[in-house]
């Protein structure tokens, strides 16, 4: 990879999932990347020459409010924000622990948009940059049981679609990847997984998020992909 070619990238949520698909894939592109999440042990297995990694807790507003002074302090700019941090709680009305939904809130919605503000300020000020948001299908639809959860999604949304038409006329780019079902840790404590329940055979994996990453980073410079939407074979809308 030529010089002009790498990217200066923050990754949220590295530790496992997308985001782990994607610091690992990134890091193999030869990019320089900045890892955050809270699991500091498997954070340090991804570490080299060209990955930092800052462990932290994105519901802390002192620890979101020092990633792009980090960032930028280190680098002097940064190509890329990805916002691929995010948890899931669902449950009926009778039986859902509303701390741990407000916890969701907090790392979905409040956490999300504080450090997509920040360095927005420093993309504006670069003349560049690119923030990229992992949501969901359920950013447009909902489901029984998770509403708390598509509501973090919607958020993502919207604020992705209100900040792509602010940003129009720059070269700052905003991007949405919504994917269906995702096999990943997730849905790890579900009694019923959503394979079953949706009779989904054969979810996405991680990797495939990361081709349409790729995809969106290789476009050209007057290009704008403000939503993807991507689906395993059989899961219906």
């Amino acid at each position: 990879m030529e010089k002009s070619t790498v990217k200066t990238c923050l990754i949220t949520g590295a530790s496992s999932g997308i985001g782990l698909a994607l610091a690992k894939a990134l890091a193999c592109d030869q990019h320089r990347l900045i890892l955050t999440a809270r699991r500091e042990d498997r954070l340090r297995a991804l570490q080299s020459e060209n990955v930092d990694i800052i462990p932290g807790d994105l519901t802390s507003q002192d620890f979101v409010d020092s990633l792009d002074g980090y960032v930028f302090q280190k680098y002097d700019h940064c190509d890329y924000l990805f916002n691929a941090a995010g948890v899931i709680t669902k449950g009926t009305i009778e039986d859902t622990d509303i701390d741990r939904m407000t916890s969701m809130l907090r790392l979905n919605i409040e956490s999300t948009f504080r450090l997509t503000y920040r360095f927005l300020k420093r993309f504006v000020k670069q003349g560049y940059g690119h923030v990229v948001n992992i949501s969901s299908v359920v950013g447009t639809k909902v489901r029984p049981t998770i509403g708390a959860y598509c509501a973090t999604k919607y958020a993502m949304e919207a604020l992705s679609e209100a900040l792509r038409l602010e940003l129009s006329h720059t070269d700052i780019k905003i991007s949405c990847i919504a994917p269906g079902l995702v096999l990943t840790e997730l849905h790890n404590d579900w009694e019923v997984h959503p394979m079953e329940m949706f009779d989904i055979r054969e979810p996405l994996t991680a990797e495939d998020i990361v081709e349409t990453a790729r995809f969106i980073m290789n476009q050209p410079d007057h290009v704008r992909i403000p939503r993807v939407l991507i689906l395993p074979r059989g899961q219906k809308l």
